[in-house]
């Protein structure tokens, strides 16, 4: 299964105390595939210094570099899809240049790609997310 975790997933799911930590330790595990490009990367580094802290942010970035379930995807094309936060757009793009599966998002600018119906990205919340990963285990 192959996702892109919007920053604020990425935010929620890293500490670990995080009621949704199992969400970070089954991306640990392999469980699933990240989809990063080098946009999404900085913003996290940036959100995750700013939010908790820089050595916080380090040793989430230095740990997620070195998974083998990441997938580097180059973006070649922007679709432009979301116009209410264009930041927002890093995420489409890359979800459709690697064919990913789904972005896990808690962010309303996402839900206007409901009403796309191509290209066909799906977002999930983080709970839906979260029941995704239960279909996975034995």
């Amino acid at each position: 299964m192959k996702v892109l975790l919007d920053t604020n997933i990425l935010l929620a799911i890293t500490p670990k105390r995080s009621k949704v930590r199992g969400c970070y330790d089954a991306l640990r595990a392999g469980a699933y595939t990240l989809v990063v490009s080098t946009e999404i990367l900085e913003e996290y580094a940036e959100q995750l210094e700013d939010f908790y802290s820089e050595l916080f942010a380090e040793s989430v970035m230095e740990e997620l570099l070195n998974l083998d379930n990441i997938e580097f995807s180059s973006i070649f094309y922007r679709w432009n899809l979301i116009t209410a936060d264009p930041d927002d757009n890093k995420f489409v793009d890359a979800a459709i240049a690697s064919n990913a599966d789904f972005i896990v998002t808690h962010d309303g600018h996402f839900r206007v790609l409901r009403e796309i119906g191509f290209p066909n990205v799906v977002c999930l919340t983080l709970a839906e997310f979260e029941d995704a990963l239960k279909t996975l285990k034995p």
